[in-house]
């Protein structure tokens, strides 16, 4: 049971760095620069997340995890920011590489502007809920820094790469949340999200991983100069 968290990042990360190894995709070569682009994403989730545990909007069972304690987040919850994205990020690599998925860009509008009027009006109607507040707010700034600001073209085609993930994003956070497991890894103050939940994943993680995937694609390929 205490390893129940720790294994999860393990298993999340160790097929995607192994595979990284190949020599058609040699995706170790970029080690070290996708560790300096996933940090410069982490640190603000990071805060953030220390944060929402202090004031009780999440909370963690420590009986699912090694027990180390940093800035009140267990010590896996801290990995989890470099496990999740580098198997994002390697899966977005290879994809990217191997297929020409540059149709999906003809959607970069629909996608940008449907989700600014919904994440408005969600955050409008729903202020008063600090995680979901928060969330509509980062994605909001996400999509629009890219589409309108930086002009980036490859949002449709990140977004339909994290659909094609999602059935590891609800593997990993449905036991995180509770799915398969006695009680759940994360726990969530019910006064301070919408309630409602995809199996026993809010809706909100789902809005946040993608704000957090599109955010450690753009500094990936900013720090590689992949700018396709």
């Amino acid at each position: 049971m205490p390893y129940t968290y720790i294994l999860i990042n393990f298993f999340t990360v160790i097929i995607c760095f192994l595979a990284s190894f190949d020599r058609r995709i040699q995706f170790n070569k970029l080690f070290g620069k996708f560790l300096l682009s996933s940090t410069i994403v982490a640190v603000p989730f990071i805060i953030w997340d220390i944060w929402f545990t202090a004031k009780g909007v999440w909370w963690f069972n420590l009986n699912y995890t090694l027990g180390i304690k940093i800035s009140g987040l267990p010590l896996e919850e801290w990995l989890f920011f470099y496990c999740i994205p580098f198997s994002c990020v390697f899966t977005y690599y290879c994809l990217e590489k191997f297929f020409n998925m540059n149709g999906a860009n003809a959607f970069n509008n629909l996608i940008v502007f449907t989700s600014v009027i919904v994440l408005s009006v969600t955050g409008f109607l729903y202020y008063d809920r600090i995680y979901t507040l928060l969330t509509v707010i980062v994605t909001l700034f996400t999509l629009c820094y890219l589409h309108f600001i930086v002009k980036k073209e490859w949002i449709g085609k990140a977004s339909f790469v994290y659909l094609l993930l999602m059935p590891g994003f609800f593997a990993v956070n449905g036991i995180l949340t509770g799915s398969f497991i006695p009680s759940p890894v994360v726990n969530y103050n019910p006064d301070d999200f919408l309630g409602i939940r995809m199996g026993t994943i809010p809706v909100e993680d789902a809005v946040y991983g993608y704000s957090q995937f599109l955010l450690n694609i753009y500094f990936f390929k900013k720090i590689t100069k992949n700018e396709k």
